[in-house]
């Protein structure tokens, strides 16, 4: 695009699809172009980045999130309910040796006239170790962009016979846009004044 430097070229950036088209020959009211003369910019996720996505939302077992853990260590750090962090190898013992302990409490009150039942149940889930609240994954999202760290909370959902754990990644949509925007600001660093940039997407049709 700096090479070329047409005059009125102009380039629409998709925040969603974290890409970019520039058009070269859009043209004006005037003199309108065949804007069929484009460079087009598609930013690949690292293989950091689609892990924290698909990891994300979705119910798995003590053993898939062990692995997963242990797969990607060099990039978490699991943190307590202090925000202290605990060493990758305790996170892992700790998700592994998750037991559910549940109890049951029954009260019968009986009066002259009326009587009266109550009971509560309730389930735990427990770990010899220190069961991490939350896994921080330090990663580039996209190659030229800056490092970004995203905070999967973890819950451990006891209905079942078995733990099913959830990692849910806070402030995804913020921390998305941010993203986006810092791609636009490279973009924009990097073109300078060889092209006007603006969010959305060109229809030539």
């Amino acid at each position: 695009v700096v090479e070329r430097a047409e005059p009125g070229a102009r380039g629409f950036i998709d925040q969603d699809a974290m890409s970019c088209v520039l058009l070269f020959n859009l043209g004006t009211t005037g003199e309108p172009g065949h804007a069929d003369d484009r460079a087009v910019l598609k930013l690949k996720p690292t293989a950091g980045y689609t892990a924290a996505q698909q990891i994300g939302g979705r119910g798995i077992s003590q053993k898939d999130l062990s692995d997963w853990i242990e797969d990607w260590h060099q990039y978490l750090t699991p943190v307590d309910e202090a925000g202290n962090a605990i060493p990758v190898a305790k996170a892992i013992a700790a998700v592994r040796t998750i037991t559910i302990k549940a109890s049951s409490e029954s009260e019968t009150t009986v009066g002259e006239t009326s009587a009266s039942r109550s009971a509560m149940d309730q389930i735990e889930a427990r770990s010899k170790e220190t069961l991490p609240v939350s896994l921080k994954f330090s990663t580039v999202p996209f190659e030229g962009l800056t490092e970004q760290v995203i905070t999967l909370r973890l819950s451990v959902i006891t209905s079942g016979a078995v733990p099913v754990l959830k990692l849910r990644w806070v402030g995804e949509e913020v921390q998305r846009e941010d993203i986006a925007q810092e791609f636009k600001a490279v973009l924009q660093r990097n073109i300078c004044e060889a092209a006007t940039l603006a969010l959305g997407a060109f229809d030539p049709k």
